[in-house]
């Protein structure tokens, strides 16, 4: 790219409309803080699928009760051990094998093996109270996935009836909504999840988007700065509130926050396409271009955000 000026006019934003991210991963996992993907999954499966195991109604009775009968084991009448320990570390196995695919923890479960895992862990009964809501939000994002709306959105809607109080499942339902670009549903589910929990900064995160769509920049702005408060270290927030920044002019605060990304994260490509978009609005030609440059080197996909004609290039902002 040739370019002595940067004209960075033709801004635009993007509203969520894309699917929610497929799966939903319980409290104790470590992607439990990971902001979904707002772009479409890619289910991919790769070599043979194993089918997944069909577990015995009830572990306890298959397992002590085949091996452990009352006269007929040992001359003692005494259990045998072994095997059902055997037996109860086999199911202990398969019950790991059914949530891993429900949760679909490697991104390779397609969909149809996602909503068979997960209707699996809810015939057995497997995650009972609390958790029981999160195979039905896997399996929403499994349905919606292959495009099954409907199904998914009953889904969403029974974990919310299994976890009132619980701010996940609303969140996961908002960005549903949000997908579907149904705004006024869509904050309604973040402002009940974050009335629970203040501190999510994943349905923080999603309402900024969405308050985006609506030019709602001051809303945007004061959203990504409470996530950035809970989450200073995050390179992603800082490079997003620097596309509010944009948005609204404020050049300057656009190139502080996207140096404090680029700071965190030196191979975010977008921070260095944005700060780059901001030097050229401020006139400062030779830093954008440095930037732009680098930006395309580390994602050459970003170069389709890039009109030039003659030596000025115009840009287009990326969707958040």
């Amino acid at each position: 790219m040739a370019a002595d000026a940067l004209d960075n006019s033709n801004q635009s934003s993007q509203s969520p409309g894309n699917p929610p991210a497929d799966r939903a991963t319980p409290p104790d996992t470590d992607a439990a803080t990971t902001p979904p993907a707002m772009s479409t999954p890619s289910i991919t499966v790769t070599g043979k699928v194993p089918p997944i195991p069909k577990l015995a109604p009830d572990k306890f009775t298959e397992c002590y009760g085949v091996y452990a009968p009352s006269s007929t084991l040992t001359g003692s009448g005494a259990p045998d051990y072994t095997a059902a320990a055997t037996c109860e570390a086999e199911l202990d196995r398969d019950t790991r094998i059914v949530i891993d695919k429900c949760i679909n923890r490697d991104g390779k479960s397609a969909p149809p093996a996602a909503i068979q895992a997960c209707t699996e862990l809810l015939d057995r009964k497997l995650l009972e109270g609390h958790d029981r809501f999160y195979p039905f939000v896997n399996r929403a994002m499994a349905y919606y996935a292959q495009g099954d709306k409907p199904h998914a959105l009953d889904d969403y809607n029974t974990a919310v009836q299994l976890a009132p109080k619980n701010a996940r499942p609303y969140y996961y339902r908002g960005v549903f909504y949000a997908a579907q670009t149904d705004v006024d549903a869509a904050l309604r589910d973040f402002d009940t999840a974050l009335s629970i929990d203040p501190k999510l900064v994943l349905a923080l995160r999603q309402r900024a988007i969405v308050y985006l769509t609506q030019k709602n920049f001051s809303g945007a702005l004061a959203d990504f700065s409470e996530a950035l408060r809970l989450q200073p270290k995050t390179a992603a927030l800082w490079s997003e509130r620097g596309h509010v920044c944009l948005l609204q002019r404020d050049y300057e605060s656009a190139v502080k926050d996207e140096a404090e990304a680029i700071r965190l994260d030196p191979k975010l490509a977008r921070a260095f396409f944005l700060r780059g978009a901001a030097f050229g609005d401020l006139g400062d030609s030779t830093d954008a271009y440095n930037d732009i440059v680098t930006a395309v080197g580390l994602d050459p996909s970003l170069n389709r955000y890039i009109a030039t004609k003659g030596k000025t290039a115009s840009l287009t902002l990326p969707p958040l």
